[in-house]
């Protein structure tokens, strides 16, 4: 049953990339608002109620390439180890990303990658979409950050509900402050590529402004800014 099991959950996934890929090359060829979602069904060999089951929106087709690294941020701070605060494994997981041109930092000057984000950023709907998956981001982080704060306040089980509703706006102010800046990152360091420079030229400027982005939510969010422990 397991084998089984695994080899559906792999086709699965086969048809979610198949699809996605698919419908980003229709998109990127003859353009987003030309090519219908009947279209892409039809390059694929599938009918429009199928497509619809793995994709119920037309955008998700395109944002299907981001979804690996949805909730990322919240992971980072959940998983981040000992001793490391959580502005701290924020700023090294950005900067490694930037080390190795992860697409999502913008930094990344690929022909495919750069054609994925001029569609991506040039069209209103994906835009639109788009920030519904960082608004996603954010709460996924906040749901973190307030457990994290709390740890840090040294707060029992037994606190008050209005500290607890306190610490959850800290939470969410700070995670859109997180989110905010590593988004204005990306966008600026894809700018710069879409401008015909190299990712390994703009590489040590790109790090400088991120080291002084965080260096900025440490300023203005020093609470993140501690590695907590557990006898706190």
């Amino acid at each position: 049953m397991g084998e089984v099991g695994g080899l559906r959950e792999r086709k699965k996934q086969q048809m979610y990339q198949r699809l996605s890929d698919t419908a980003i090359g229709l998109f990127l060829r003859d353009g987003y608002e030309q090519v219908t979602v009947a279209d892409v069904a039809a390059a694929v060999d599938v009918s429009k109620p199928t497509l619809f089951r793995y994709f119920p929106a037309k955008e998700d087709l395109v944002l299907h390439r981001l979804a690996d690294h949805e909730g990322e941020v919240g992971r980072v701070v959940a998983g981040r180890p000992p001793g490391c605060s959580p502005l701290e494994a924020l700023r090294r997981h950005f900067l490694d990303g930037l080390d190795r041109r992860d697409a999502v930092t913008g930094l990344n000057d690929d022909a495919g990658v750069l054609a994925f984000h001029r569609l991506l950023y040039g069209t209103p709907a994906l835009v639109a979409r788009l920030h519904t998956l960082l608004e996603r981001d954010e709460a996924a982080l906040a749901d973190v950050l307030a457990g994290v704060l709390g740890e840090g306040t040294g707060e029992g089980t037994g606190e008050a509900s209005g500290d607890a509703a306190g610490r959850g706006v800290r939470a969410r102010l700070a995670a859109a402050q997180i989110v905010a800046v590593r988004r204005v990152l990306a966008q600026e360091n894809w700018r710069q590529m879409a401008a015909g420079r190299s990712a390994d030229a703009l590489h040590p400027e790109a790090v400088a402004v991120a080291r002084v982005a965080f260096a900025q939510l440490e300023a203005g969010l020093p609470a993140l800014t501690r590695p907590f422990s557990e006898t706190e």
